[in-house]
C-alpha cells in the first residue's frame, strides 16, 4: 500500500537484526538483511566484510526499496499483505514471494508480478493471501536443508509476519 513502505521496512529490519557471517548461511555475510552479493549488486563494486559491518539503515533503504518493494509492487498491495509480500522476498527471494502471491490469488505462477496478479489481488481477501503465502513460505523453508540450524528462528519470524500482517489489514 501507498505510505506503507516505512512501516514494512521497519518490521523487516527488525526481524533481520544487523551484522551476521554465519558459516551455515548460504548467503555469507549479512548486515539489516542484506548479503555482500546484493549489496555489492546494487552499488555496482565489491565491498569488504568491514563495509558490510559498517552499513548504516540510509545505505540500505534506497536497495530494499529498488530491489525488493519496487518490484513487488508493494505501493500497490493491499496494506499486510505488502509487508508478508516483502518480507517473503527479502528472506527468499523476489521470484518466489511473487509466485507465492499468485498461487494464493489464482493466477497464471511466472514469478511476475502484472496487471493480471494485481487485479486478482485487489479483488482477493487480505487475509485469505495472507495465510495463503505465509504457509508456502513455511513449506519452503522447512523443506530447506538448512531448517536445522534456522528452523525455530524461521518459523518464528513467518508467525510474526502472519500476525503483524493480519493487524495492518485496513
Amino acid at each position: 500500500m501507498q505510505g506503507n513502505f516505512e512501516q514494512c521496512l521497519a518490521f523487516v529490519l527488525k526481524e533481520e537484526g544487523g551484522f551476521v557471517n554465519d558459516i551455515h548461511d548460504p548467503g555469507g555475510a549479512t548486515n539489516f538483511g542484506v548479503t555482500k552479493a546484493t549489496y555489492e549488486q546494487f552499488i555496482g563494486h565489491p565491498v569488504s566484510i568491514q563495509d558490510m559491518q559498517s552499513l548504516t539503515v540510509g545505505q540500505i533503504t534506497p536497495l530494499y526499496r529498488g530491489m525488493f518493494w519496487d518490484t513487488v509492487h508493494g505501493d500497490d498491495l493491499p496494506a499486510g499483505v505488502d509487508y508478508a509480500i516483502l518480507d517473503f522476498a527479502v528472506n527468499s527471494g523476489v521470484k518466489r514471494a511473487a509466485k507465492a502471491l499468485q498461487q494464493a490469488v489464482g493466477v497464471e505462477v511466472d514469478g511476475d508480478i502484472g496487471a493480471g496478479t494485481m487485479a486478482a489481488v485487489a479483488s482477493a481477501d487480505a487475509k485469505d493471501i495472507i495465510t495463503k503465502v505465509c504457509a508456502a513460505r513455511l513449506a519452503f523453508l522447512q523443506a530447506l536443508p538448512t531448517w536445522k540450524y534456522y528452523g525455530k528462528g524461521w518459523g518464528e519470524r513467518v508467525a510474526h509476519v502472519e500476525q503483524r500482517a493480519d493487524l495492518m489489514i485496513s
